[in-house]
């Protein structure tokens, strides 16, 4: 049997219907004895979670029903109109196709006979295509079927593809379209120079030094009832004093080192002058003027008394010995470094000077009533070149090799800082209504800071050849000067401000004054204004004081 291919058992029979272990109806006791598992029947805590966390995006709106997508046609008109709700609303450059002009009489096949062109009109030919009144001549058939093929049909075809497709070139060639901007639009309106009169022009006044070939400063003091001057520091160890008015010496301090700065107090109550020797800064009275602004000056020095308990100060205050107070010297200042700069307040009690300190103190803050030096910084922010007062606000201006850091002395924080976008800032000038700071550089750029406006150059000229050595304001007159370090070229400018505020302010350029001479590759070395007058003082290389008027 097994053999043939069947069943062993004569019984088995392979056919009976089968038997189904596990049944569909409902049964009392299970298939297994084993007991369910106690996850079966209590919720899982992470679907849990996930519900919630799709629930909570449902509610904020970050989960949303998908939209139903629209029949957006995959095609669309190219050179249809700008509808906002199109397509090509989107466009901001679309060009709407050229419209192929109508066919006029001239195109007829029976033009009249006005259209046609006479003998003399037959040097159609030999024009330029662009100096053509028609790309075609007109012709005159007896029939329509006399008419031939237009032989430019195909090529006009293509350039009417190409207008179609090359839509920027179609811009570019139509005339409608065309920008046509005035040349003269472009440049700014300045106002001519003589209306913008008084300002320095000539040269009234040169005043030769013998033995002196080196300026550093000069400013000016005036009072009311006095002469106004000139002080002028030099290599040669002196301090000079100099009329205005009959360009005469008045006076010399000797002083046995050469002067790097001088600075005259601002307020008209007080005669004194601060100049920077070597380490040492004098306050010199110079005895000029008033006998009663003299005496009242020395009282005012004499009054301070010392405290009982001595202070700890940066520098040193040393009275003049009586030698040194017959010259004029009433104050030293014993500096641990050489002193580059002195500079005063508005109100004339505090003044500061620049130390020439790489990595320590270099500014430092003094106050001539209390003889009483500080040092505002507990770093320095850099190598110092030149620090100002602000003429309106308590702040402190600190010129470093790129930037400008603008101190409120009363929050004692820093307000903002200036980017210069220069190499070296060599100087540093305050507008006397506060708002604008010019500052010169060695890389021959002059940067013009707005202070309301932004922590950037309103303006950065490039004007000059060589390094920029010194730039001032005048006090009165819109006046600025910039003076160049090694040829002898001063460019007065005006900041312009206009009366409509729509229009930016400018520096308008007015006069070129030439008159100095290079020595030892130097030239100009400082520039100040009259304080009352539009006259310009410049120092020079060559030992020269110059008023220009």
């Amino acid at each position: 049997r097994l053999q043939r291919g069947n069943f062993g058992d004569v019984n088995f029979d392979p056919y009976e219907p089968a038997v189904d272990f596990f049944s569909h109806e409902v049964r009392i006791h299970p298939v297994t004895n084993r007991p369910a598992d106690k996850r079966s029947f209590i919720p899982s805590l992470l679907e849990k979670e996930k519900v919630s966390k799709l629930v909570h995006a449902i509610k904020m709106g970050w989960i949303q029903p998908r939209k139903p997508k629209e029949n957006v046609p995959t095609f669309y008109d190219l050179w249809a109109r700008e509808d906002p709700n199109s397509i090509l609303g989107r466009h901001k450059m679309h060009v709407p196709a050229p419209k192929i002009p109508l066919p006029g009489h001239a195109e007829s096949y029976n033009p009249p006979p006005e259209f046609l062109l006479s003998p003399e009109e037959r040097s159609w030919e030999q024009q330029e295509p662009s100096e053509r009144r028609l790309n075609f001549i007109p012709r005159k058939f007896g029939s329509l079927r006399a008419v031939p093929a237009y032989p430019r049909f195909i090529h006009e075809r293509f350039e009417r593809c190409l207008d179609l497709c090359l839509c920027p070139r179609q811009r570019k060639m139509r005339r409608k379209m065309r920008v046509n901007v005035d040349p003269e639009d472009l440049i700014p309106k300045l106002p001519k120079p003589r209306d913008l009169q008084p300002f320095p022009t000539t040269q009234a006044l040169v005043r030769d030094f013998l033995g002196i070939f080196l300026l550093e400063l000069m400013e000016f003091w005036g009072t009311g009832t006095g002469p106004e001057g000139t002080a002028l520091g030099s290599d040669d160890g002196t301090v000079r004093f100099w009329e205005v008015i009959s360009a005469r010496c008045l006076r010399t301090v000797a002083v046995g080192s050469a002067v790097r700065s001088v600075a005259w107090n601002p307020n008209p109550n007080i005669c004194l002058v601060a100049a920077a020797v070597e380490d040492q800064v004098l306050l010199l009275n110079p005895a000029l003027g008033d006998r009663l602004l003299v005496a009242a000056t020395d009282q005012l020095l004499d009054s301070w008394e010392a405290p009982q308990e001595q202070r700890i100060q940066p520098v040193q205050w040393i009275p003049a010995d009586p030698e040194e107070r017959a010259k004029g010297i009433r104050l030293r200042l014993q500096h641990d470094k050489p002193v580059i700069q002195v500079t005063w307040h508005p109100k004339g009690d505090y003044w500061a000077s620049v130390v020439r300190n790489a990595g320590g103190r270099q500014v430092l803050i003094h106050q001539s009533s209390r003889c009483w030096s500080q040092d505002p910084f507990r770093r320095s922010p850099g190598l110092i070149q030149c620090v100002q007062f602000h003429p309106l606000r308590p702040y402190f201006l600190v010129a470093s090799q790129r930037s400008v850091r603008v101190y409120n002395l009363l929050r004692q924080e820093l307000t903002k800082k200036l980017q210069s976008n220069c190499q070296w800032i060599s100087s540093m000038a305050v507008h006397p209504g506060g708002d604008n700071v010019i500052c010169g550089s060695y890389d021959s750029k002059l940067a013009w800071f707005d202070l309301d406006l932004s922590t950037r150059p309103y303006r950065l000229l490039r004007h000059h050849r060589r390094a920029l050595r010194a730039v001032s304001f005048h006090r009165q007159f819109p006046l600025s000067q910039f003076s160049c370090a090694v040829f002898p070229v001063f460019l007065a400018h005006y900041p312009y401000f206009p009366v409509d505020l729509l229009q930016n302010a400018l520096l308008v350029p007015l006069k070129v004054l030439k008159g100095h001479v290079p020595t030892l590759d130097l030239g100009v070395l400082d520039v100040a204004f009259h304080p009352h007058q539009p006259w310009l003082f410049s120092s020079g290389a060559d030992g020269t004081l110059r008023l220009y008027t």
